[in-house]
């Protein structure tokens, strides 16, 4: 279960830090469109596998950690995006693309356990 708690923890921790390196990039409107789809897919990922932990059945957990992996997945394509770009605190851009990724492989554990 205390797996299951750092694993809730990490997803919270990468959202935040997510919004937190989207107000080091400059709006343009390249840009602005990009940050609303990074948010979005990164709080989404952390709230689908939560509501994963709640489910009652096994196939609805599955599903949830699914979507989760999903978001995940395009929450490092954005990222990568912005390091090709070179955009916002390089350090953070860095940091996240490789938090993403663990958290890709993480996420697909799970799902392939199940």
């Amino acid at each position: 279960m205390e797996r299951k708690n750092d694993l809730c923890e990490r997803l919270l921790n990468f959202a935040v830090d997510a919004i937190l390196y989207l107000r080091t990039i400059k709006n343009t409107l390249e840009t602005m469109d990009i940050k609303r789809q990074l948010v979005k897919a990164a709080t989404s990922a952390g709230a689908n596998y939560e509501e994963s932990q709640g489910s009652p059945t096994r196939p609805d957990v599955k599903t949830k950690i699914g979507i989760s992996l999903k978001e995940m997945r395009e929450s490092n394509f954005f990222l990568r995006v912005f390091h090709r770009l070179k955009s916002g605190d390089m350090t953070m851009c860095t940091q996240l693309v490789k938090e993403s990724t663990e958290l890709k492989s993480i996420l697909a554990s799970i799902l392939n356990k199940l």
